[in-house]
């Protein structure tokens, strides 16, 4: 059998692979906070015919030698952390993170996990909340009597009561940071959890010690760009295709010798 013949299925199933990736991320070109993701790939083990150094006469050698490869196969995922567009809302529990850093959400259970959407809402109790209702961490509760809601660029919160005249501070919000952002997993819903590979999460000031400032009133939007993953897909669609030829050429010519006679 040609190796040729698995070599090729290899690329289809890698390029099948990048096609998912790149739906996913035209998917969620509206999605609040999202981040895109790129496939990486490697080449497949090498099958040695002749070493490169081998003794061809005396005094001489091969130059180089031969290898054949056996094809490709996926092997990370890369999330890509750039800014994403800012979208005015003038909605005062929308907030942005301009630079590096994460929300912190408190789950059900009790675990935290990290966002970038600051869609934020308010619960029956007051508590600032994501959109699924998870509150975020530290907690931050709005009293029901405040005309106004005011959050600073350091995180800080603040609001308004009917006739005060100066902002009372009811809460802060934190933000985190990893080492290595990409190495995060995610879970959906706009949520990302820490890994052996993401580090440990750093708490910080908002605009202090590499941590990104926020802006209030200001969402921030997907940073797919839908005519980057649309060549990435014409790319990765012709490679598919080419790779179907090379399984059709080896079908060919293993049918050209099933036809020999004598």
């Amino acid at each position: 059998m040609m190796r040729s013949l698995w070599t090729a299925a290899s690329g289809m199933v890698a390029q099948q692979t990048n096609i998912d990736i790149i739906s996913n991320n035209l998917a969620n070109v509206n999605t609040t906070g999202f981040k895109k993701s790129r496939a990486d790939f490697q080449d497949l083990l090498y099958q040695t015919i002749k070493f490169a150094g081998t003794p061809s006469t005396a005094g001489a050698q091969v130059p180089t030698g031969i290898q054949i490869g056996h094809g490709a196969r996926p092997v990370a995922t890369q999330r890509i952390f750039s800014q994403g567009m800012y979208q005015q809302t003038d909605n005062p529990l929308d907030v942005v993170i301009e630079g590096d850093g994460f929300f912190q959400v408190l789950l059900p259970d009790g675990g935290i996990r990290y966002t970038r959407d600051g869609a934020f809402k308010l619960d029956a109790e007051g508590r600032i909340t994501t959109s699924d209702g998870f509150p975020i961490e530290p907690e931050i509760i709005i009293p029901p009597n405040a005309v106004d809601l005011s959050i600073g660029s350091d995180g800080t919160v603040t609001v308004m009561y009917p006739g005060n005249n100066e902002p009372d501070e009811v809460g802060y919000l934190e933000i985190v940071r990893f080492v290595n952002s990409a190495g995060l997993k995610s879970e959906g819903r706009n949520l990302y959890t820490g890994t052996a590979a993401s580090g440990t999460p750093m708490i910080g000031t908002p605009g202090l010690d590499g941590f990104g400032t926020l802006s209030q009133n200001f969402l921030e939007m997907s940073n797919v760009q839908v005519v980057e993953e649309m060549v990435n897909m014409i790319v990765s669609q012709r490679a598919y295709e080419t790779n179907s030829k090379a399984i059709q050429a080896s079908d060919d010519m293993l049918q050209a010798a099933n036809n020999l006679r004598r």
